[in-house]
This record gives C-alpha cells, structure tokens and sequence, in this order.
C-alpha cells in the first residue's frame, strides 16, 4: 500500500523551513539575538531599573537637641532614608546644593515647646529637580512623623500633631491597602513591561535583519525562479524565528516568576496565547520593515526606531498614558506594543479581566492580519518592479 503524498505546498513549506533551521543554527547572530539577548536585558533591566527611593540622604538639622526630639527622629533612620546630622542649616543648605543629600529636615528651636502645647512643626526642604523622589522622601517623612505620633498616643502619653511643611495633623490613621502590588514594589511593575520591551526587539529585528540580507545577498531571486510561492516563503522566515522568540519569552517568564517573584494571576494559557499573537505581530511588522528598505543596515535601525524606542517611551510601560499630552497619547494608542503591555500587566497582577482581553487581542489579531498581508504585498515573486 502506497503512503500518501503529502500536498505539494507542504513539501516545498517543509523545505523552505528546514533550510531557514539550518542556516539558523549556522548564523550565531540569530541565537545570540533571540535568546540570550532577552536573559541580558531582564537581567540587566530588571534589577538595574528601580522606582523605588531606597537610602536616600537626608540632612538634620536640631536646633533643639532634647531627648524628645531625637525621638521623634529616631524614625527617619531606616531602608527608605539615610539621616546624616549637621550642626547648622546652613552646612545642610550646602549639602543640598552639592546633592550630597536629597533633602534636610529641621526640628526648630522650640520643638519640645511646641509639643507641650499639642501641635509642632518641622521645616522639609527637598531638592526638586526630580519630582518622583521629592515625592516619595516627603512620604517617607510624614509618614515616620505620623508613626511617632500615634505611638505615643498609643502609650498614653500627650497626643501632639506633627506636620511636614506648615500644617498640623491630628489623630488620624490611615488604613491603606494597594490593590495589585500589594510589595509595594517598581519591579512587579517594570519586570512585566520588559517582557513586551524585548518580544517588541527580538521579534522585528530579526525577521528585519534576516529577510533584508536575503535581499542584499540575492537569495531570493533564486528562490523566484522556483514553484514556491510567496506565502510558502514568508511563512518558512516566520516559523524558525517564531519559535526562537518562544524560547527567549520563557526565559523571560521564568526570570519574572523566579528571579524577580512577580506573581501571575491571570491565566498562563491566556497569557501564553496573548504573547505568540503579539510575537507574530511584531515579526510580520520585521518583514514588512524588510520588504521597505531591503537594506539590513537600515532594517534594523528602522526597526529600532520604529519598535524599541516608542515601545519604551510612549507604550505605558513607564508612563501612564492618561498623563501625557493628548497628541502623544493618541501616538501611543496606534502602536501594538501598548495593547500588549497592558495585556500582560494586567494578567500578571490583576488576573483575567475578559472584557479586556478581549478588546486587546481583538486589536493585536487587526494588527497581525494587517503586517502579513503588507508582507506578502512587499515581497513580490518578480525581480523587477
């Protein structure tokens, strides 16, 4: 009994793609850029790359040097705040202008007078040139005040206010819970987005690099001549690097739930799904970048202008795009990258929300169609135009 032939499409797919292996496996580049490239930047991002103000220098200065005043202190000396005392405000003023310290802290003279009475006030100075750290250092600040405060309420003992800046606080306490960080930490947020960052960069640059040296090379004018049609060639260019671009999310997913134990609670088959939709968003937009410039100098730096760096600046994987001008919010919501990074941060820390599920891959598959066929529109079977 004969075994059936398989269809001749098949045939030549098979052998289009068994070559795209081989040659692969012999260019090392590919490896490199596929695989270890993606263990290089969540490495070196994930644990280079923090939100988090940790040990920032601050400077005291006690015109009152009483023992209930050092108490009251003895708060800012932890992982978050680094106190160096000086002996004047005008040694702290240098400090800060050398940025040696991010801000001073003054108790006045009449501090412990001021706490008999039931309300004191401690002068923050903070260097503003960077806003998020001003920020986070004048938390830190009021909220060690604050603790003083309501544990010396808690011992029965008088029950003073102590306000950063001008006003006076009372006994109040807040309760607060952060829903879908509950670490409180920048790396479950970032780590996430580095995931899309590098799928966005492996996927176009290579399908970018490898189709353009095809074209410098004029391999596929070879490849014209033959039966194979032009959908047999696009697919065997995206079946090898598909799968390398599946090996680097993996490591790249392991990293996150080990390395950096960013929790998943969304699907892993949901999210598993989402990323290879994404990543062949990202290698048909490498092709089409191919197809334009069939210049592998200028591919690949077309794709870093065109990928990396807006899936960096403007795809909300640091910023929030509601904060942005309206323009550049209109810029960011047209690229993939931001409904993939939304995706992925949303099924990473907040679990399986289908309505936007739904919505974002809806766009992704829009996105996909659209790349490969501008791909196949790009790559026609003739040597000439």
């Amino acid at each position: 009994m004969k075994r059936p032939v398989p269809p001749a499409c098949l045939v030549r797919l098979s052998a289009l793609t068994h070559k795209e292996f081989r040659q692969l496996w012999r260019d090392s580049s590919n490896i490199l850029i596929g695989i270890v490239l993606p263990i290089i930047l969540i490495l070196l991002f994930g644990y280079a790359i923090s939100l988090d103000v940790r040990h920032a220098p601050i400077a005291i200065v006690m015109d009152d040097d009483s023992p209930l005043a050092r108490d009251v202190l003895s708060g800012l000396d932890g992982e978050y705040l680094s106190p160096r005392y000086v002996a004047s405000m005008r040694e702290a003023e240098r400090l800060l202008r050398a940025r040696e310290v991010d801000g001073i802290v003054r108790l006045p003279a009449d501090f412990a007078d001021q706490l008999a009475t039931g309300s004191a006030q401690v002068q923050l100075v903070l260097y503003g040139t960077d806003p998020t750290s001003a920020t986070a250092i004048r938390g830190y600040v009021s909220s060690a005040l604050n603790l003083w405060v309501l544990r010396n309420s808690d011992r029965g003992g008088p029950s003073p206010g102590v306000a950063a800046d001008t006003a006076s606080t009372g006994r109040i306490e807040v309760v607060d819970r952060l829903w879908f960080n509950a670490a409180n930490s920048s790396t479950w947020y970032l780590v996430p987005g580095l995931v899309v960052i590098i799928m966005t960069l492996v996927g176009a640059f290579m399908t970018a690099l490898v189709m353009a040296r095809e074209w410098e090379r004029g391999t596929l004018e070879s490849l014209f001549v033959t039966p194979v049609r032009r959908s047999e060639i696009l697919l065997s260019k995206i079946i090898p690097y598909f799968l390398v671009g599946m090996i680097g999310f993996f490591m790249c997913l392991l990293a996150a739930r080990f390395l950096f134990q960013v929790p998943l609670y969304g699907s892993l088959i949901v999210l598993l799904l989402t990323s290879m939709l994404y990543l062949i968003v990202s290698l048909a937009l490498g092709l089409v970048l191919s197809a334009l410039t069939k210049k592998q100098f200028l591919a690949s730096q077309l794709a870093l202008f065109a990928t990396f760096l807006p899936a960096v600046m403007i795809s909300g994987f640091l910023f929030d795009l509601r904060c942005v001008p309206p323009l550049v919010r209109y810029v960011g919501q047209i690229l993939p990258a931001t409904y993939y990074m939304e995706l992925i941060k949303t099924l990473f820390l907040a679990g399986d929300i289908w309505p936007l599920i739904l919505k974002n891959n809806s766009v992704l598959l829009g996105y996909a169609i659209l790349f490969l066929i501008l791909a196949y529109l790009g790559t026609p079977k003739r040597l000439f135009k």
